[in-house]
């Protein structure tokens, strides 16, 4: 993905504020000085609100200057002074951007808003500016048009067609007045974007559910109490519990609360988040951005929106991505409903009521779990702390590919939480540097991503190297106890680390070819998910807290036993998500839509159970709302396809931390970035096309 891209998908656009003052340079902005830092990290500490705008504006004005080079130079348009210049331009914005991009998503503040209302629109304009750019594009068209006699290897070659793509899907073979709409829209969507994910964040500060009854805490661990007490302490309201929206409060109160009430009332809070009629409903934003973004697809000449998404990933087709769907739909509807019989019939043998809603799945599922195998989440997180994680997670990356993690106690920080490690390669070389960011607090975002400060390609023959984060919301220590992950964190911790990876392993001369289509990107963190459960690894990493002891076999064959639990029920709520998403940007004509109508007519029409909510509802899907992954949200499910085929490739040799596999797909996929074909990429390392199959038998389907 070129650097104006990035640009516009990670710094979010308020356009109710527009400023540009005239640059200051001053000797206190570190934006202006060489960072003599571990790795170049970013100078987190003295980094300041007031530093940003006036880093913005240079960065734009210095990479106008360079555009303008490509354009003034008399030479004949070639790879060096067209594509590799274009390719070099923007890296003191970029670095800019990545900064203020990653500290908003991190920890947003009321300022960093009007920052980002002053500066979002800046960016987008600029990035337009760049891609309409007639002149720049006359001179990638020769370059391009040109392409095969030039000699270009294969690097060059994919660079070359990556940036004329970016460019005609953008809008460069457009009429003046086509692409003047297409500004306006890429503003209105960025505006938009923003909107949506500063509306969800809003209502997940606001709720919360507040017990000052002792007998309202029955069933909780005492682990979940402390942590619902520090929460009240720090609003103010000692004395009493406080439960968020925060994955780490919400699931293990919905999974152990015998007070059904209490459970529904904090479901319904998620699951109503910015649907209220108030300033933070989000619907008439999903009504814009779904009809602006049908109305750019057919100024690109595609029909939907996912026909332009799709164009650009392994899928191609709307079609495919819907045949993959439907493949699992029926088996894991039958499976969920199976699920909820046996649930059921445990409701109706302790209280004689056989009603059932979507709060009571977690609770009774936890039962059923208990009863089928004999194992609970209190019987497990005991064993694993975050810092038994971390540790287990960079022994299967130094088994697998000999690299090994050493802590930089003294890098800049832009959280005190935050731990950083230089990463260093099997041969003694580094590699680059990992920051990591573990736990909820105000104004940071939910969930859990990757991301990078600084990406990795060569200069003057030299290896830059990246600098990547992990962003996390998991469960926080208490006064008792450490951090006390729960399985689904630990698997997202490793899921991450594989994203990490992939920055980590890059080897790429240049940064136009680092990213890879979003149906692509899932596949070196998922394959990780496989590692963090095996039996074997487990008895590397999973050690009680107290007592240091390994995790025992009986424990470990529980987990085994029960890796197929409650697979119809995340499948249904996964591809139920995948449904919607596609569904909204396959509408072919200009509607408007009420969200909550839109959704009953996707789901209840594919006969979904109504206990069972799509992991994202319209209002708080911000992945396609207020992220990338718009018409793209089936990625995940693609990628699994790929992730357990690839995994089998090391189950089938007899050794899951087989050396000889782990470097060629380091080789053929970790390393490669966007510089092949990714389906190429994929049988270049298996030698085949990915099979179905093992996905099918891991989710439990066939």
């Amino acid at each position: 993905m070129t650097r104006f891209k990035l640009l516009c998908a990670t710094v979010s656009t308020l356009l109710t504020v527009s400023s540009c003052s005239n640059t200051t340079i001053t000797n206190d902005n570190p934006f202006f000085s060489k960072w003599d830092t571990p790795y170049q990290i970013p100078p987190f500490e003295e980094i300041k609100p007031e530093h940003f705008i006036p880093a913005f504006e240079e960065g734009i004005e210095l990479q106008k200057s360079e555009i303008q080079q490509i354009i003034d130079n008399k030479e004949t348009p070639n790879f060096e002074n067209v594509i590799l210049a274009y390719d070099n331009s923007g890296e003191f914005l970029f670095r800019v951007s990545r900064v203020f991009s990653n500290i908003c998503s991190a920890q947003l503040t009321d300022t960093l808003k009007q920052l980002q209302s002053i500066v979002s629109p800046m960016n987008v304009k600029h990035s337009n500016d760049i891609i309409l750019n007639e002149e720049l594009f006359k001179k990638i068209k020769k370059v391009y048009d040109t392409r095969e006699i030039l000699g270009f290897d294969e690097q060059k070659m994919r660079l070359t067609e990556v940036v004329y793509k970016n460019f005609t899907s953008g809008g460069s073979l457009l009429s003046n007045e086509k692409k003047e709409r297409l500004r306006s829209i890429n503003e209105e969507l960025s505006k938009s974007s923003l909107d949506f994910g500063n509306n969800l964040m809003k209502e997940m500060s606001e709720f919360v559910l507040v017990v000052d009854n002792t007998a309202d805490l029955e069933g909780l661990s005492q682990n979940l109490i402390d942590a619902a007490s520090a929460e009240a302490d720090k609003r103010g309201e000692e004395g009493k519990w406080i439960f968020t929206l925060d994955k780490p409060s919400m699931i293990p109160f919905l999974q152990s609360s015998t007070k059904r009430e209490l459970r529904e009332k904090l479901y319904k809070g998620y699951l109503n988040r910015c649907t209220y009629d108030n300033a933070t409903n989000n619907n008439a934003l999903i009504n814009q951005m779904v009809n602006l973004r049908l109305e750019r697809a057919n100024i690109l000449d595609f029909a939907t929106h996912a026909d332009a998404v799709l164009d650009r990933g392994m899928a191609k087709r709307p079609e495919l991505a819907y045949d993959l769907l439907d493949e699992l739909w029926a088996p894991a509807l039958d499976r969920a409903n199976s699920e909820m019989q046996e649930m059921i019939a445990i409701k109706k043998k302790e209280s004689g009521d056989a009603s059932f809603e979507s709060w009571d799945w977690w609770y009774y599922a936890e039962k059923l779990r208990k009863a089928k195998y004999d194992l609970d989440e209190s019987m497990l997180s005991p064993y694993f702390s975050l810092e038994t994680t971390r540790e287990g997670v960079f022994m299967v990356c130094n088994k697998l590919f000999g690299i090994t993690f050493k802590e930089i106690k003294d890098a800049p920080k832009y959280n005190t939480e935050c731990q950083t490690y230089e990463v260093i390669d099997n041969n003694g070389t580094p590699l680059g540097a990992l920051i990591m960011d573990f736990h909820p607090r105000t104004g940071k975002g939910v969930g859990a991503w990757c991301t990078s400060f600084k990406g990795q390609k060569y200069v003057d023959g030299k290896r830059e190297m990246p600098i990547t984060s992990i962003v996390c919301n998991f469960t926080p220590p208490t006064k008792d106890a450490p951090s006390l992950l729960n399985l689904d964190e630990v698997e997202t911790f490793f899921h991450e680390f594989g994203h990490a990876l992939h920055t980590l392993f890059s080897d790429l001369q240049y940064s136009g070819i680092r990213g890879v289509s979003r149906d692509f990107v899932e596949l070196p963190s998922q394959i990780m998910e496989n590692w963090s459960m095996d039996p074997q690894v487990l008895k590397l990493y999973a050690k009680h807290y107290k007592t240091g002891e390994t995790i025992p076999d009986e424990l470990i064959t529980k987990i085994k036993n029960s890796a197929l639990f409650n697979q119809g029920f995340m499948t249904v709520e996964y591809v139920g998500a995948s449904y919607l998403d596609l569904d909204y940007h396959t509408i072919k004509e200009n509607a408007t839509i009420n969200a909550q109508e839109f959704e009953d007519n996707s789901l209840a029409g594919r006969g979904i159970l109504a206990q069972i909510a799509p992991r994202y509802r319209s209002n708080y899907f911000k992945h396609i709302f207020a992220g990338g992954y718009s018409a793209g949200y089936y990625a995940y499910i693609w990628a699994e396809v790929l992730d357990a085929d690839a995994y089998e490739a090391f189950v089938e040799s007899g050794d899951i931390f087989n050396k000889e596999i782990a470097t060629r797909f380091r080789d053929c996929i970790l390393s490669q970035g966007g510089s092949k074909d990714e389906a190429l990429m994929y049988q270049d390392f298996r030698g085949k096309e990915p099979s179905k199959t093992p996905l099918l038998k891991k989710r439990g389907l066939i």
